[in-house]
């Protein structure tokens, strides 16, 4: 397993936040991903607008999961209505 930053887009909205946070977290439990830390580090301009949004609010999670994992995770979150952008990062040891 591999250590990976996990950064996650939300809309702004509390209902549609609590969904797509609760969705991801069940998805990365799904997967067999160990969360390490979770790091809500709250609204911020986005550098371009996505699905006409200009703000989202942001959600950092350090991991632990199996890269081949990461390929059926990029699958699953392309379906969450709720989130606006995504990116794993792997850190390196």
């Amino acid at each position: 397993m591999r250590q990976y930053e996990l950064t996650v887009i939300f809309p702004l909205e509390e209902d549609l936040y609590q969904v797509g946070r609760e969705t991801v977290l069940a998805d990365l439990a799904a997967h067999g991903a160990e969360i390490l830390k979770t790091d809500e580090t709250g609204d911020r301009d986005l550098a371009y607008e996505i699905n006409k949004r200009k703000r989202g609010k942001y959600l950092l999670f350090t991991l632990k999961l199996d890269p081949v994992k990461i390929n059926i995770l990029d699958k699953v979150f392309k379906l969450n209505a709720n989130l606006l952008r995504y990116l794993f990062v792997r850190i390196e040891e």
